[in-house]
């Protein structure tokens, strides 16, 4: 399978997939421990995780799958939400919890 397989098949299989720099448990960078902190916040348990640092294809990989340059990436239900800026924008109108709340 190419990478953009592998990505495909990894967002379509889980409700909540986030790319991140790092683990839930422990994020490598803040951009990456604010996303966390926020799923964490909406009632996001047991979501999905790819730490990119691992994976420098898939790090890559999804940066072209969403046509979004930066990392932390949020998908659900296969859609590209969007970074941790666009998450926290969410968060705070209601919306983010909203969506994560259909999809848990």
């Amino acid at each position: 399978m190419s990478i953009q397989e592998i990505i495909k098949q990894q967002v379509t299989e889980n409700h909540i997939v986030l790319y991140m720099k790092g683990t839930p448990q422990f994020p490598q960078c803040g951009f990456s421990s604010k996303a966390v902190s926020i799923l964490q916040a909406c009632g996001a348990v047991g979501f999905a995780s790819v730490n990119v640092l691992e994976h420098p294809e898939i790090r890559q990989g999804i940066k072209e799958f969403s046509n979004w340059p930066t990392i932390p990436q949020l998908y659900v239900k296969g859609e590209f939400i969007g970074g941790s800026d666009i998450m926290t924008e969410m968060y705070e109108s209601g919306e983010l919890q909203t969506l994560l709340g259909a999809s848990n």
